[in-house]
């Protein structure tokens, strides 16, 4: 007899490897610790290993838990748009296309007390991830995801008023919100960053490693390990 759960993953697998890869800079890569990573992300290069059946069932329900976090916001009176009038996500694009990023939503009005249009993001992370970012707050705990938000509100325009990230417990369904105050400083470090990593695709130059050492923590768990030291 055929294991079910086995044939699932694999067709998640099949499923994952017919999609077009991404030909631009995504706004949520570039708050990454590694400069070469997101040139191998970003240049398509082959990885040693592709996403388990699993880590894609995870994708997945994230990806449906949005939904549900959404309709709970909508339940307490805010205004949350997540589509344009076309019905595609909204976005932006800059450096003719090269840089991109789209959002999960935006907040135009709600409850008394806080100030509107605002950015929305949704994240959903396991207990000990949550807490972390409980207690440490997003820029310490997960630096990637604050620079995301900095990089979506400056190209959005939607520096004038704090973000809003919500963040899903997924082992408690508990919920944290956290207001994220606008640094220009940090998106234009980032901006810059993009900029430079595009110069040296272009220029077929790879950036320096993260580490001196291929068991470093980072490189340990990079799905281009092999690749950058071995290649």
């Amino acid at each position: 007899m055929q294991d079910i759960n086995a044939l699932i993953e694999q067709g998640l697998q099949q499923s994952e490897s017919r999609k077009t890869p991404r030909n631009y800079l995504g706004a949520s890569s570039l708050g990454d610790a590694c400069d070469r990573r997101i040139q191998y992300q970003y240049l398509g290069t082959k990885a040693d290993h592709e996403f388990t059946g699993k880590q894609l069932k995870t994708f997945a329900m994230g990806h449906l838990l949005e939904n549900l976090i959404i309709s709970w916001m909508q339940l307490v009176g805010f205004e949350l748009s997540t589509r344009n009038k076309q019905g595609d996500q909204y976005g932006f694009e800059i450096a003719g296309g090269k840089i991109a990023g789209h959002i999960d939503g935006v907040l135009l009005s709600g409850p008394s007390g806080f100030s509107y249009p605002a950015l929305w993001e949704c994240k959903t992370m396991n207990q000990k991830y949550w807490r972390d970012c409980v207690t440490r707050g997003l820029a310490l705990s997960h630096p990637h995801y604050f620079v995301q938000v900095q990089l979506y509100m400056a190209y959005m325009q939607l520096d004038e008023h704090p973000a809003l990230v919500t963040i899903l417990n997924k082992d408690s369904s508990e919920l944290h919100h956290e207001w994220i105050q606008f640094d220009a400083a940090i998106a234009q470090r980032y901006s810059d960053r993009a900029a430079h990593i595009l110069k040296a695709c272009q220029a077929s130059e790879w950036l320096p490693r993260i580490a001196k050492d291929p068991n470093y923590f980072v490189c340990k768990s990079c799905r281009w390990q092999k690749t950058c030291w071995n290649g």
